[in-house]
Formats: structure tokens, sequence, C-alpha cells
């Protein structure tokens, strides 16, 4: 059987995949709610959910640093990763052990594909579907607000780097009714970026993790600017997590609506 990943590359397996691995957080909780807690044998160090498999699963390292021969003894039948999540060494020493599925994915649309992809090659098409079905119910149900607030969006501190076009956060920024500040590709730096101020300058949980302490720091640099700490799962997890992004969606809308109601 031949498959087509996210990179337009043919995957081929010989069977059912018995024996996966994943390399990517999302997408190890998406694996896990299509109901495949037998199949998957190793995760990355940063796929927290779920917790009974951080706590059990093999630990192969971190997505960028993966640990090849461990992954080798493992002896898997299908890898699953991510161009921007891992590097393109790892993912060709990798083929030399196990046909590798790649997603690529800069837009909700990709997410939505990606789900049945992963569904269809593990044999979880019903269930992928299904997701896939209750996700666009949620998205559908959420109403966006009708003037977009313009957003800074933060990923890491030092150095300062955004979200910037062409990122599955903006397709997420969008969906949630904000406009990315942010006009360049892909993650520039702060420093890269002519703007003036935005309405809100967005501090994400990761992958730098961003708390209160860096409020204050953000707020002296911009003090015409309201500084909010976003659960960046919310923004940047394009699996079976996005179930929750339009409720989560609503409330930060609704809170920002209310500090903001006599702009």
């Amino acid at each position: 059987m031949i498959f087509i990943d996210q990179m337009f590359r043919d995957v081929e397996l010989i069977g059912r995949p018995k024996r996966i691995i994943s390399l990517v957080p999302s997408q190890t909780e998406l694996l896990a709610d299509l109901g495949l807690d037998e199949e998957v044998i190793g995760i990355t160090k940063f796929c927290i959910y779920p917790e009974k498999w951080y706590r059990s699963k093999s630990r192969v390292g971190g997505t960028k640093q993966l640990n090849i021969e461990l992954i080798r003894s493992l002896n898997p039948d299908l890898i699953i990763g991510n161009k921007e999540e891992n590097t393109a060494e790892d993912i060709s020493s990798l083929e030399s052990i196990a046909p590798v599925w790649m997603s690529d994915i800069s837009t909700l649309e990709d997410a939505l594909k990606m789900i049945i992809s992963i569904g269809e090659i593990t044999f979880k098409t019903i269930e992928s579907k299904l997701l896939v079905k209750s996700i666009l119910a949620k998205f559908n149900e959420f109403k966006k607000p009708i003037i977009e607030r313009k957003v800074l969006y933060f990923i890491w501190k030092e150095p300062e780097f955004l979200a910037g076009k062409n990122t599955f956060i903006d397709a997420m920024l969008d969906a949630a009714g904000f406009q990315n500040y942010c006009y360049l590709d892909r993650y520039p730096a702060l420093k890269d970026v002519e703007y003036s101020n935005p309405d809100f300058i967005f501090l994400s949980s990761e992958p730098y993790p961003f708390k209160e302490e860096h409020k204050a720091f953000f707020q002296k640099r911009f003090p015409e600017v309201k500084i909010v700490l976003v659960d960046g799962e919310m923004f940047s997890w394009y699996g079976s997590r996005m179930l929750l992004a339009p409720d989560y969606f609503q409330r930060l809308g609704h809170e920002l609506a209310i500090d903001h109601k006599g702009d």
C-alpha cells in the first residue's frame, strides 16, 4: 500500500502498522484520540498528552534531537513526523529504519487533511472523519468578532521571534478573529518587522514558556499595548486539540472585549 504524505512523498506500507513512533506532540495526542494505544510504542519527551502515554511510552528524544539508535531498537513499522518540527537530517536517517509519513501544515485545511490522512494510514478512517466533522462543527459555531484586533504573537524571548504569515499560528489567529500584525513569512525576528503599536501583544506559553513576570517586561516596552498571556497549544497544536480551540477563542475574545469596551 502506498500513501502520499503532505510533503508529496510516497510512503509504502506492507500492512496495517502495529509499531508506530510519533515525533510531534499534537500528532501524538491525535493518535491517542484515534484509539491507537497499543500501536504507538514511542513518543518524544515533549509529547505530554495523554499523560498515561507520557509515563508509559518509550521517549525517543526531543523533536529536533531524536535518539536514532533508540528508535532503531524499537523496530517501528511506521514513523509519523512533521516538516517544521523535525529536522531533515533526522528524517533522512529514519527512512532507513521504517516508512516515515510527514505532515506539512500552515492552514486549518492542512490540519484537517492531516487528520484524515493519518486516519487512513493507521486504518482509523472512520474515527478520523468523525473527529474532523466535530472540529468543523465547533469552528462553525464560533462567532468571530466583527472588529479584528491587531496582534503581535511572540513565540520566543531572547532573541525575540514572532509568528508570521504562512504559519498555522497565523491561520488560527485569523480563525479566532485577530489580525496578525506581523506581515513577514514564518518566524521573523521582531527587529526585522516594521510596526506601530498593535492592539495586543500575545505571549505564548510555548515554545518559550512566557509567564506573568514577562508581562511586566513587555509592558515597559509597549506601554500603550495590552499584554496577554495565551495558551500556545490552542494556537499551534494541529491535532484533536483543535476541538478545544473555538471555546478558548470565545473566552479570550470576550475577556479582551471587556477590557477594551471603551475603545
